[in-house]
């Protein structure tokens, strides 16, 4: 995953092959059951499926606000990418961008990557401001994974990962669990023990915290080849929706991420429906290459394979409470 000043790109995977993904993607029949935002809904005008063909559609928003699209396909492989451009009808450019697709097939489903390709960062980054791109994008993604597997909470635990500019990633991801038990289980020493996720032969052996503004937090783990640390200080702690800390790595051992540092990670949690809560988590790094050095790092493996771990261990707390 890369991106430079001009893009946002997103990815996410799904339970279904590419061929069922793809169908949904360009499928008029299909596409106004998911296509969107939260809150939007989606007419279809017209629709040529073919290089140089066009879908011109609106979008509905919450307020009832129409916006006019015009989608020009520019280069179709079925199963696997899709390149179009965007722009407003009559080729307003408004939002206007190309988006690239791409339908990876996996072990178990669909990797998608969406990437956004505007006509400078100016524009990128206006349409991330007026239009709220980034929050968008994640959830369009979502909506297509509710429409693969309807009446499946599961479907949201999954991790969606956007690079919104050069310096930050955003993951988000839902947890099946009241979100006092989400924020406890992120800032509780015991409890992050029990499920953050540690490769073959690594050991925690120091979890410190101090729940309060400017207090400092310290995690230590050893390996027979190295030792790996993270600590930093609370920016600010507002319990059980907000939390702001810097976040220091001192690498002990030969690891791509040594000597990175994340001057910022902020998260959020928002309760979505019910006991479902969702984790909106932002790092931000101090150059591109620093962030691009953290994915190459595994990073979203890692920390998928802990809220795996954690989506346990709220299974068992619902059990045991039941």
């Amino acid at each position: 995953m890369r991106s430079d000043d001009r893009e946002i790109l997103f990815t996410r995977h799904f339970d279904a092959s590419p061929n069922l993904v793809w169908r949904a993607w360009t499928d008029s029949d299909v596409l106004g059951e998911w296509w969107g935002p939260d809150g939007f809904t989606t007419t279809t005008h017209s629709m040529d499926f073919r290089v140089d063909g066009q879908w011109r559609f609106d979008m509905i928003g919450p307020d009832k606000r129409v916006y006019s699209n015009l989608i020009t396909y520019q280069d179709i492989v079925e199963n696997e990418r899709l390149v179009y451009a965007h722009t407003g009808v009559d080729n307003t450019d408004d939002v206007a961008f190309t988006a690239i697709v791409t339908f990876d097939r996996t072990d178990t489903g669909t990797k998608l990557t969406l990437r956004m390709v505007f006509p400078s960062k100016e524009d990128r980054d206006r349409v991330c401001r007026e239009y709220g791109a980034v929050d968008g994008g994640i959830q369009h993604v979502a909506n297509l994974a509710a429409y693969l597997a309807p009446g499946s909470d599961a479907v949201s635990n999954v991790l969606t990962i956007a690079l919104p500019n050069e310096h930050d990633i955003i993951f988000s991801r839902n947890f099946d669990a009241p979100r006092d038990l989400v924020w406890k289980a992120m800032t509780d020493p015991d409890m992050l023990r029990q499920w953050v996720f540690l490769p073959p032969g690594w050991e925690m052996t120091m979890c410190e915290d101090e729940h309060r503004v400017d207090g400092s937090f310290r995690r230590e783990w050893k390996h027979p080849h190295g030792d790996m640390a993270v600590h930093g200080t609370y920016a600010e702690f507002q319990p059980p929706e907000r939390l702001v800390r810097s976040e220091i790595f001192d690498m002990g051992c030969d690891a791509p991420m040594a000597d990175e540092i994340a001057t910022l990670v902020l998260t959020e949690l928002a309760t979505e429906r019910g006991t479902i809560t969702n984790m909106h988590m932002t790092f931000r790094y101090t150059s591109q290459a620093a962030r691009d050095g953290a994915l190459k790092s595994g990073m979203d493996r890692g920390m998928e394979a802990g809220y795996r771990n954690l989506d346990g261990l709220f299974a068992e707390t619902h059990h045991a409470r039941g």
